[in-house]
């Protein structure tokens, strides 16, 4: 599988984490989006895309995010566990690499991308309709 392009929307903002937002092309036949180019502690990495995990109320069944403390259907007080939530129960990812090898390839050439765009000074790395998907 050949990636065959990469477009890069910054989202650079005063200590803020979040450095960009990414669209990637595979085999100039398949999108991946919001893939987020993130700063760590020691480097940049990348954030698959993700989505909240809904979990139903006991009372009227109406699917809520994972972590709500209330139903936003009913009202009715949901159970929360004691210890803090897990982040990785409360979001699971859309589409991610099955093997390391893949990951790390991906991984580098968004990261590429990111700083080639940031050493251009350019703004984008497409079209401004890529701001229309990103879901803040």
């Amino acid at each position: 599988m050949e990636i065959t392009e990469i477009r890069v929307f910054s989202k650079e903002g005063p200590d803020k984490k979040l450095k960009a937002y990414t669209t990637v092309t595979f085999d100039n036949a398949f999108v991946v989006r919001n893939i987020k180019v993130i700063q760590g502690s020691s480097a940049l990495f990348i954030a698959m895309p993700s989505r909240k995990m809904k979990k139903a109320c006991p009372k009227c069944n109406f699917k809520n995010e994972v972590g709500s403390r209330f139903c936003n259907n009913c009202a009715l007080a949901l159970e929360q566990a004691k210890e803090k939530m897990d982040a990785k129960l409360e979001h699971r990812d859309i589409a991610h690499p099955i093997t390391q090898q893949f990951r790390e390839y991906l991984q580098n050439k968004i990261i590429e991308a990111y700083k080639q765009q940031v050493s251009s000074g350019t703004r984008t790395g497409g079209s401004s309709e890529g701001e229309d998907f990103i879901d803040e």
